[in-house]
């Protein structure tokens, strides 16, 4: 409802909202009654599941201290085996990472010349 003299929102009695949603402030409620996604939300929950990775590498590399021989491609050496498992898992993510960018641009691409 509105006052015409002052062009300003008068609240009704029957409103549900709170007043930073009336306000236009705070994200209402979907019909299912949830919250909407939010980027903010999105990125907390993000850095909840880095630090809880982050304390599952620190007990994995504190649980693996031994010391392996590492070959490969006519090069060898020594180092713990928590490192050679990292970089392992390193080296298979950035080529994943590789494959799928290439993938990305060949499907943009394609998605370009149809237009």
């Amino acid at each position: 409802m509105f006052d015409n003299r002052h062009r300003t929102r008068i609240p009704s009695a029957h409103t549900t909202a709170s007043p930073l949603q009336a306000e236009g402030f705070a994200p209402t409620a979907s019909p299912t009654g949830r919250v909407p996604r939010t980027r903010a939300g999105s990125t907390w929950s993000g850095i909840c599941a880095a630090a809880l990775l982050s304390v599952v590498l620190i007990v994995f590399i504190g649980q693996n201290t031994r010391s392996v021989q590492v070959n490969f491609l006519g090069m060898g050496g020594s180092l713990p085996l928590a490192l050679a498992l990292l970089i392992a898992a390193v080296g298979a993510a950035v080529l994943t990472m590789v494959v799928g960018t290439v993938r990305i641009a060949e499907l943009r691409r394609l998605s370009n010349q149809r237009r």
